[in-house]
């Protein structure tokens, strides 16, 4: 690893040695499958491959909220995509995501399928289609799309910015984490701001902006992402804590966070979910106990 005090960028830029850090081996210059892997179709419409990462869990919350509202046609099988195992570059993934990333949803439903990629999107198109978490009002539409896309164009911010730099670089490098801690900080002093005067993100209605934002800057309120709360000092952001702790306290949240999830306690992991039953009778810990 050159010392980026002394690196000067060559020419060409070329990717001939290993990059480092956490997640480095799923990072590639080009796209497109590399294997043959078709993916698994369960019994309803609307099939999910996903991980439980903030991204993911964005779209499992949402079909969570759908269900938990009295939309039985939001009913889905959640697979699970191992990052981490290269599954995201599987052909049948990459048919339905080309920029192989999670979450991907194919919608059955209809006379030909149709494949949503990238996690806003999905939201859009469940919320559309079933009527339910975004505004019909013109004013509070744009309202809550604004900080749909507010938390799209700012998540690689949090991500790829502060917390790779943070906790996944191979190397500290300080400059980059005092460039990204600082944004970090003008975002969670933007969402403060705004809550201080509004219960949810949009306004007055829980919608798909706080299921968008909360599994990023929820989980980085409470000190759960990147173990940095103590670093950022996210106790000072009164209004994201008061908004973070009621988003958590919905039991479709609680659900929506286990599903495909890999990490934590094995009681809180549902690695795949088909029935509503398996959060009884399929989650890790059961699943680990002898019968």
């Amino acid at each position: 690893m050159t010392n980026s005090s002394t690196y000067t960028p060559p020419k060409i830029w070329t990717a001939d040695k290993e990059s480092g850090g956490h997640f480095a081996n799923i990072n590639r210059p080009v796209s497109g499958p590399t294997r043959d892997k078709v993916l698994e179709i369960g019994v309803h419409p609307l099939q999910l491959y996903s991980m439980g990462t903030p991204n993911g869990v964005k779209v499992t919350v949402m079909l969570e909220e759908l269900l938990a509202a009295g939309h039985t046609g939001a009913e889905y099988d959640a697979w699970l995509i191992r990052i981490q195992e290269g599954d995201q570059f599987g052909s049948g993934f990459v048919g339905i995501n080309p920029n192989s990333k999670i979450p991907a949803l194919v919608d059955h439903s209809g006379a030909v399928p149709v494949r949503i990629f990238e996690s806003g999107a999905i939201l859009v198109y469940l919320a559309e289609k079933f009527g339910a978490f975004l505004p019909t009002d013109a004013a509070k539409r744009a309202e809550c799309l604004s900080w749909l896309f507010w938390q799209m164009g700012s998540g690689p911010f949090l991500g790829g910015g502060f917390g790779h730099f943070y906790t996944y670089a191979p190397t500290k490098i300080e400059y980059a984490i005092d460039r990204y801690a600082m944004e970090v900080k003008r975002q969670l002093d933007v969402l403060d701001k705004r809550l201080a005067d509004n219960e949810y993100i949009a306004g007055d209605d829980y919608t798909i902006a706080d299921m968008a934002i909360w599994p990023w800057y929820g989980a980085l309120a409470k000190g759960l992402l990147y173990e940095a709360g103590e670093f950022l000092q996210v106790q000072e952001y009164t209004n994201v804590q008061r908004w973070t702790n009621q988003i958590a306290e919905r039991a479709a949240v609680k659900r929506g966070r286990m599903v495909n999830r890999t990490m934590g306690e094995p009681s809180s992991q549902l690695h795949e979910r088909h029935d509503a039953s398996d959060f009884a009778i399929k989650t890790q810990d059961k699943l680990a106990t002898p019968t």
